[in-house]
Formats: C-alpha cells, sequence, structure tokens
C-alpha cells in the first residue's frame, strides 16, 4: 500500500530558513486531532523561532508556525471536516508547527471555528485583535478624549489598535515608516511618517503611545508624550533595545507598560472574540497578505523588510 505524503516546511538549522520536504502524512493517535492545514500564519515570533532568538526554541529538525487553521481529519472531539484554529501547547515551539500540509496536534491545540471563515483570518485575527485590545484597555487604560499615537500604524497590531483606540473614543495618530504604507493607515487616524515626527507634525503632546515597532521609532515618540501620560510596548520589529538618559526619564514621568499577550491571552479571549464577527462583516478591516508554501522566501523577505502590510500568511490548500 502506497503511504500517502504530505508537503512540509522543515527547520534543519536556526538562522536558515526551512526547507520544503515531502514526508508520509502523520498517523492519527489518541488524544491527538489530524488537521489538513489550510492556511498558516508568519509572524514575527515564528522569525525569532527559525533565528534561534526566543526564549523557547524546538529541537531541530522542527517545523516552525505557532498558529494555523485547517479541516480536522480524524480526532476524538472534535468533528471529521469541521474547521478549526490551531495555537497554543507549544506549537510550532517545543513541538512540530502549522507550516505544513498536515498537522498532528494535542486535541487542546485545536479549537473550533465557525464554518465559512476565512482561514486565513482564523489563524491570524487573535494576535493582532487581543493585543489591540490588551493594548488600548487592559494595559493603557485609555480614555475617551485622550490623545493616542500608534506606531507602525499600517501593520497588523498597528491598524487594529488604532481601530480599537478610536472606538475607545480616542483622537488616533498613525505612525508609519515608508510614504506608500500612510494610504493603509485605518481611518480616522491622521498618518504621520516616523521621520517627520515631532510635537508639531502630531498636533501637540500626546496621552499616549502603543508602540508596535520599538527601537529608534519608540525612542523618537518618547518626548511626545505628556507628563504622567504612558507607553504600551507592544513591539520590537524596529529594534529590541531602548536606552535613556535616566535623568530625562524620571522627569518626564512617562510610564513603560509591557504588553504581553502570552499572559493575557485568557483575560481577553472573550472581548478579542466579541471583535471577529465585525472582522467576517467588514466591520472592522485586517490586511491579509497570503503566499503558496512554496513562496515562504519571499513572505519571509517582506515581513523582515516591513515592505508587509497587515499579517502574512501561507495558504497551504
Amino acid at each position: 500500500m502506497t503511504t500517502a505524503k504530505s508537503r512540509a516546511l522543515v527547520l534543519e538549522s536556526f538562522g536558515s530558513l526551512p526547507r520544503l520536504v515531502e514526508r508520509p502524512v502523520p498517523e492519527p493517535r489518541p488524544g491527538h486531532t489530524l488537521v489538513r492545514m489550510r492556511a498558516a500564519q508568519v509572524g514575527h515570533l515564528d522569525l525569532n523561532v527559525v533565528d534561534g532568538k526566543f526564549g523557547i526554541l524546538p529541537d531541530l529538525p522542527a517545523v516552525p508556525g505557532t498558529t494555523g487553521c485547517g479541516v480536522v481529519l480524524a480526532s476524538d472531539i472534535h468533528p471529521e471536516g469541521s474547521l478549526v484554529r490551531l495555537g497554543g501547547k507549544a506549537l510550532g515551539l517545543r513541538r512540530d508547527g502549522c507550516w505544513a500540509e498536515h498537522a498532528l496536534v494535542p486535541d487542546a491545540a485545536a479549537e473550533a471555528v465557525a464554518e465559512g471563515t476565512d482561514p486565513a483570518l482564523a489563524c491570524s485575527w487573535f494576535s493582532p485583535v487581543g493585543t489591540a485590545w490588551a493594548a488600548v484597555h487592559a494595559v493603557a487604560q485609555v480614555q475617551a478624549g485622550e490623545r493616542v499615537l500608534v506606531t507602525g500604524a499600517a501593520g497588523a497590531v498597528g491598524a487594529m489598535t488604532v481601530q480599537v483606540a478610536a472606538r475607545a473614543g480616542a483622537e488616533v495618530i498613525g505612525v508609519v515608516g515608508r510614504p506608500t504604507k500612510l494610504a493603509h493607515v485605518p481611518a480616522p487616524a491622521k498618518s504621520v511618517l516616523a521621520s517627520d515626527l515631532s510635537v508639531e507634525s502630531v498636533g501637540g503632546p500626546v496621552d499616549v503611545v502603543v508602540d508596535t515597532v520599538g527601537g529608534p521609532v519608540l525612542r523618537d515618540a518618547l518626548p511626545l508624550v505628556r507628563p504622567r501620560g504612558r507607553v504600551a510596548l507592544v513591539g520590537y520589529t524596529a529594534g529590541r533595545e531602548l536606552t535613556v538618559d535616566l535623568a530625562d526619564f524620571l522627569l518626564a514621568d512617562v510610564s513603560l507598560l509591557p504588553v504581553n499577550l502570552m499572559t493575557r491571552g485568557k483575560e481577553i479571549a472573550a472581548d478579542a472574540e466579541g471583535l471577529l464577527a465585525e472582522l467576517r462583516s467588514g466591520e472592522l478591516t485586517l490586511e491579509i497578505e497570503r503566499h503558496g508554501i512554496e513562496g515562504l522566501t519571499e513572505a519571509v523577505r517582506r515581513l523582515r523588510s516591513g515592505e508587509a502590510v497587515g499579517k502574512v500568511v501561507l495558504e497551504l490548500g
């Protein structure tokens, strides 16, 4: 009998991209769900794992990909043929993840998704929506009438943060690094280039910064925050380090507040879930770039260079 084959992206050494290989479809086993993958997210967390620069790393060789979506082929608890989102339980970290045509995951790593949901949306919505909600409400506690500056405002998290902050009644300024991304900042935010950041360009001091990029953009945004304002720190794609003069920092009296979705996921899950229906209907927007499994190199290039708009997803079937 011929063994069914499946393609997978296998990481063989940290610092190099995974190689596309053909291997047998995983055998179902108790306590696990076998999924025919439809889409998998390519995120900065995944690239940190590929680069060997994350605090949790797999034994190699391994299949990366921390989140995905697909159709159940075999499971003790999920109906065959149902659509599920895959995530958690160390997928793409301690065990093989979602960058493959088939995935065998612990039952608890699969959760039901409403039929008819776009698989690319299903595997990519929670991180930006959850992070935006946590940053605006749980961490920065944005109030109606406040002025909120969002860096990386054309990215998935940044664009969602713009929308969530505007819904909270804030006046929002969206900062982007490239002129081509100005048009991708959601309304009603005012768009500003990072190279032009100044008190004058943003119309005066701001109450809150939600920073999704770190590095020099964060450095330039800090002086724009009023005394006793807040900065919610979300990401570091533009740089992992920040140097401050402690005397100036104390004088500025600005709070730096980390946003960690891994520790806050459960507490904001219900609020984030409430926004998924609005993403499906188009009331909220999340841009998604789609690549085939053979297109990983280009997907990674666009994500690393900052050219990508919104989420980057591999479509797997």
